[in-house]
């Protein structure tokens, strides 16, 4: 009886061990979670980068990885040239992201959350952009 209950036991592991990542549609194409992050990294600019955001987003808190990639790539076109009160600024309205549905449930707000960080740092970027003379990407 005891070996019955082991092999139940190993089973039920292997069974959710072995589930595959589970795929979207984005694109047109069947992608995981991280191949998304991976093609919104890929983008030229912080632009295209959100688009693909808003193209294949799950409003789900999935969404804060593709929202980190978007951020990551944003951040490249002005992080480096803000100054210390700039930077505080930046953060500040991150910080307001973070908390504006602090108090709400549901995964629902925590894509809201993700969104309005990816959103904070593309203005930004644009900005950046404008002020450097040169248009989004």
């Amino acid at each position: 009886m005891l070996s019955k209950c082991c092999l139940a036991a190993v089973a039920v592991v292997l069974s959710v061990a072995g589930t595959p990542a589970r795929a979207m549609v984005c694109m047109d194409k069947s992608m995981t979670l991280d191949e998304v992050a991976d093609t919104i990294s890929a983008q030229k600019g912080c632009e295209s980068a959100m688009k693909v955001f808003r193209d294949c987003e799950l409003t789900a808190s999935g969404d804060v990885e593709l929202g980190a990639a978007v951020e990551k790539k944003c951040e490249s076109d002005f992080k480096p040239g803000l100054n210390a009160s700039q930077n505080q600024a930046y953060k500040r309205e991150m910080h307001a992201c973070d908390i504006k549905y602090r108090n709400k449930s549901g995964t629902m707000y925590v894509s809201f959350t993700a969104f309005c960080r990816a959103e904070v740092a593309q203005r930004y970027s644009e900005r950046a952009l404008k002020a450097a003379g040169q248009t989004a990407r």
